[in-house]
């Protein structure tokens, strides 16, 4: 890091500023993995793409963020957190103004990747505030951040239909909103993160990053594209062959490497494991929720029998809008409840919400207020996982494992959302209901039943995680962090959990 960085970097915001200003980053990272989705067919018909060719639109940013993610993670650990923030914020700006300015669909996808690094952009953030913040505001800090993924995922949706909204729609302007708010977040950075007091320094481990690279590779794209090459096809069967035969090489590599890009035993101490476990599972039913709702409130009853006929702004708008929106606001509940009961109560506590609200999707979407109330009622649940997740890990991990280690779980949740995708897209088109001769094929409603009853079951599982898989790990960790609140040395943080 140069010197100059250094020195500007060390001016310190108050805290409120910093935690907004991370929050807002973390925001505009979240969006990246949405913008597009609303906005797939128009960049289609536009750019005279196939359904599997701008599929990677989406896809590509996936990859990137699994390669980039534990990477630049590490690179913040050992070299500094500004300037890695820094960096990576440059490269968001750029993909985002390559995908705004072309028109072709090799560029677009390009630009996509580069948006995609930025995922990294969140466990930096996380690391930040680990280093910057008073060990008492810790948690809610660490809320509020998490909480701004979720709402970010939402206002993207919200953003792309109303930026193409009318007879004419350019897809343009979605990546002109994304170029504006990464350069918000990239001016914020730079005047409101303070340098890292500390760097461990040390080589970067690039072979283990290009096996764990191909192994991410190996194991989303099947999962990503599956739908669409065939489940039993040569190519999703033997990609997910090279995945098994990968992550045997990178174990190997990572445990014969003096400085490994991941320690392996992070993977073995139980709180870090089954927390990630927890992140998977609460990434696919977040997305199973966004995509079952959006695709079901568009539904024409009169030709499917169900569904509201919404566009897909008003699906936006009026069934998703609200779920993102109690997102933001429980994330904030959430801080408080980690500080006060303790990170995995408040997973298990947020996983019952879960439960409830998709058995309540289940039984009863034939109104607009069920599916808005139980979206409501998810959209706390996800906001008490995102608060509870990232303190479960800083209190497992050492302060400097913190990027590596909220990487890896940032992963966990893309490839449960991955999934939750590949099984929804996978349900809906498998059952479908017998139409006229040119009419596009519709899914029957107990597709969308059995989609909700399937993310019901995960957040199930999250509770069974939270309560028996992570155990009382972390139950220490809140009288620590009140000794530490009355002014003993926040040393205690930095200490693993046994």
């Amino acid at each position: 890091m140069s010197q100059a960085l250094r020195t500007a970097g060390r001016r310190r915001a108050p805290d409120s500023v910093l935690v907004l200003t991370l929050g807002l980053a973390a925001m505009v990272v979240s969006m990246m993995q949405t913008l597009v989705v609303p906005i797939l067919g128009i960049i289609q018909n536009d750019l005279r793409a196939t359904t599997a060719n701008v599929s990677w639109v989406t896809t590509a940013t996936l990859l990137s963020a699994a390669v980039f993610t534990p990477l630049l993670g590490r690179f913040g650990d050992q070299h500094g957190k500004k300037g890695t923030l820094v960096g990576v914020l440059l490269v968001m700006v750029a993909g985002s103004v390559l995908a705004a300015t072309t028109t072709s669909l090799t560029w677009l996808i390009v630009g996509r990747v580069m948006q995609g690094a930025a995922t990294a952009i969140f466990p930096l953030a996380l690391s930040v505030l680990r280093e910057e913040i008073q060990p008492a505001k810790l948690p809610g800090a660490m809320a509020l951040v998490s909480g701004t993924l979720a709402f970010g995922s939402g206002l993207a949706l919200v953003g792309a239909g109303l930026l193409t909204r009318g007879a004419d729609p350019d897809y343009h302007r979605v990546f002109w909103l994304a170029v504006a708010l990464a350069v918000v977040a990239l001016v914020g950075v730079w005047f409101a993160v303070p340098a890292s007091r500390e760097a461990t320094g040390g080589r970067t481990d690039w072979l283990g990053a290009l096996t764990l690279g191909a192994l991410l590779v190996l194991l989303l794209l099947p999962v990503s594209q599956g739908h669409e090459w065939g489940w039993t096809s040569g190519r999703t069967l033997g990609s997910f062959a090279g995945a098994v035969v990968m992550a045997a090489v990178w174990v190997m590599t990572e445990s014969r490497v003096e400085e490994p890009m991941v320690d392996m035993k992070m993977f073995t101490h139980r709180p870090v494991l089954f927390t990630n476990l927890a992140g998977l599972l609460l990434g696919f039913a977040m997305f199973a929720q966004f995509i079952g709702v959006s695709y079901l409130v568009q539904m024409p009853e009169d030709i499917a029998g169900y569904g509201f006929g919404a566009s897909v702004l008003g699906a936006s708008v009026v069934y998703l809008l609200p779920t993102t929106l109690v997102s933001l606001v429980g994330s904030q509940f959430g801080g408080v409840l980690v500080r006060r009961l303790g990170a995995r109560v408040t997973l298990a506590a947020g996983a019952c919400f879960g439960v409830v609200g998709f058995t309540w999707l289940t039984v009863a979407h034939d109104t607009s207020a069920s599916v808005i109330g139980a979206g409501m009622v998810i959209g706390l649940a996800i906001s008490f996982g995102y608060a509870a997740m990232p303190a479960l890990i800083v209190a497992s991990v050492p302060a400097h494992q913190s990027g590596i280690a909220n990487g890896i779980n940032s992963i966990s949740r893309s490839v449960g959302s991955a999934v939750a995708s590949a099984v929804i897209t996978t349900l809906l088109a498998s059952k479908t209901i017998p139409l006229p001769d040119g009419m596009p094929a519709l899914p029957q409603e107990s597709q969308f039943t059995l989609g909700f009853a399937l993310a019901g079951v995960a957040f199930g599982l999250v509770v069974a995680v939270s309560l028996v898989g992570i155990k009382r790990a972390h139950a220490p960790r809140t009288p620590v962090l009140r000794k530490a609140a009355e002014g003993r040395s926040r040393a205690v943080l930095d200490q693993p959990s046994r």
